[in-house]
């Protein structure tokens, strides 16, 4: 497969999951690191996210999960958070997604991730 084939997939796998989130990422990266945002786009959602085995709401609950374990990563969870909703997760999931994480990460991490979710849900005008 050759560089543009992978790029073109992951472009269309992230306007999928993302809408125009992911492409604003992409383009805000242009100005100081291109390649990054090329990086995203074929590596991750042109060879990760186009893989078969999980479909994209297990994918989704695997990168919320993930983010909340790391911390620090508000800002990238809040992408992913609207991915979730993007692609069929509903608040609930989220939210038991995230408590799930709590005897494995701690109350800091989750309750900066809860909040998160609590702005997400509150710009999407969704309730849990």
């Amino acid at each position: 497969m050759t560089t543009t084939e992978r790029y073109e997939r992951g472009w269309e796998k992230l306007r999928q999951i993302d809408g125009e989130a992911g492409p604003n990422v992409v383009e805000s990266l242009k100005d100081i690191a291109p390649d990054l945002g090329k990086y995203v786009v074929e590596f991750a959602f042109g060879d990760v996210y186009s893989r078969e085995g999980l479909d994209l709401r297990q994918r989704e609950l695997v990168s919320i999960s993930t983010l909340v374990t790391q911390g620090g990563c508000e800002p990238q969870l809040q992408v992913h958070i609207h991915a979730g909703l993007n692609v069929g997760l509903s608040p609930q999931e989220i939210v038991e997604a995230i408590t799930h994480c709590l005897p494995y990460v701690g109350f800091p991490r989750v309750l900066n991730a809860m909040f998160t979710a609590k702005q997400v849900f509150q710009e999407r005008k969704v309730t849990v």
